[in-house]
């Protein structure tokens, strides 16, 4: 999945997503602003990862707020904040590790990001929408009509078309998560030579090199990891965590709370993927043995990350998004904070309000039992 959303960002499918989102918001106040959120849930559907979703978006996006006048680290936050549903609308790569960790079905734990990526990206969007009229930041694009909309899916239409094969054949059970991440290689291969003609062997390399990075450093990770969690199972340390929660663990939101916090303030000095392989292995096992959904909990995990993405010192959609806009880490970190307020509202949602998580992968596959 990480090359595939390399091969699609390189091979312009980013490009057409950002055309299709113009011609559905881009005559509002912030219009530019609802453009990139909107087009960052597009592609979170394609690359399945944050800094790749806000590279691939904002590099488009925050060059064009800024000659309408909004504010740089307005314009840069948006682009972080946005891409950030990268790591939870599916396929996400996020997920696939903490559904490696726990082994819970990856296909469910896809299902049950859907919902409240897109709620969360909804919430953004009003974020964004506050604050540009506040500012009086765009408004001035071209008004709405549904036959340049139309037009614009049609000529974007292989973009548009790769979530539904990828997803679409995972849920149908035409194949297998791991067959889909294969077929979107070759999918944005063809795409991207082809069709839209944005690869070339350069680029090409530059997403192999990518790719393999990535992927040698969470397999080193990975591998060290599931040998700290047998470690974690054999010296008891759930047990221990258990006893030392014992006093609140009739009370699993609390318990729930209490890990947010902790893993928003360990998201700003950790990367996401070790955090989540490190202390999935010490809480999973506390989780289930007090009752919450391990589906739910995978969410929230991952949201919880995705602030960790938004935080200074090691905030990497921040430094993405600062090198596009061309200023600080410390001018886009309060440019952020706004927008910041969906992101903790989600988590405190997911702590007392969790049912409506697994509706989806309950409809397809039917409750856990």
């Amino acid at each position: 999945f990480i090359l595939a959303g390399q091969l699609m960002e390189h091979g312009g499918m980013s490009d057409k997503l950002v055309v299709i989102a113009k011609k559905l918001v881009g005559a509002y106040k912030g219009g530019l602003g609802l453009v990139t959120v909107v087009a960052c849930m597009f592609f979170a559907a394609l690359s399945g990862s944050g800094p790749a979703t806000t590279a691939a978006i904002g590099s488009i996006t925050i060059p064009a707020m800024q000659k309408e006048g909004y504010n740089s680290r307005f314009a840069g936050g948006i682009a972080a904040a946005a891409g950030a549903l990268g790591s939870m609308i599916p396929p996400s790569n996020l997920l696939i590790i903490f559904a490696l960790v726990t082994d819970i079905s990856i296909p469910r734990l896809f299902l049950a990001g859907i919902l409240p990526g897109i709620i969360l990206g909804i919430m953004l969007m009003i974020v964004v929408f506050i604050i540009s009229l506040k500012n009086n930041y765009g408004g001035d694009g071209e008004k709405f009509k549904f036959r340049p909309l139309l037009c614009a899916l049609w000529d974007g239409k292989w973009a548009v078309f790769a979530p539904i094969i990828i997803l679409g054949g995972i849920y149908s059970g035409i194949f297998t998560p791991s067959e889909a991440a294969a077929v979107a290689v070759a999918y944005g291969l063809f795409v991207g030579f082809f069709i839209y003609k944005g690869l070339t062997l350069s680029k090409l390399f530059q997403a192999f090199k990518f790719t393999a990075i990535v992927i040698g450093t969470v397999l080193f990770i990975l591998g060290s990891t599931k040998a700290f969690g047998q470690l974690v199972t054999i010296y008891d340390i759930p047990e221990s965590i258990l006893s030392l929660f014992q006093g609140i663990a009739s009370q699993p939101w609390l318990v729930m709370l209490l890990i947010g916090i902790l893993y928003i303030i360990v998201g700003m000095w950790l990367e996401s993927i070790p955090q989540i392989i490190i202390f999935t292995a010490v809480f999973f096992p506390l989780i289930t043995k007090i009752g919450i959904d391990p589906v739910v909990f995978g969410i929230f995990t991952v949201m919880t990350c995705e602030i960790g993405f938004l935080t200074p010192p090691i905030g990497i959609n921040l430094f993405v998004a600062a090198r596009i806009s061309k200023i600080s880490i410390e001018e886009i970190s309060i440019g952020v904070l706004p927008l910041l307020i969906p992101y903790v509202l989600m988590v405190l949602i997911l702590v007392f309000f969790s049912e409506w998580v697994t509706y989806l992968p309950d409809l397809v596959y039917g409750p856990t039992r």
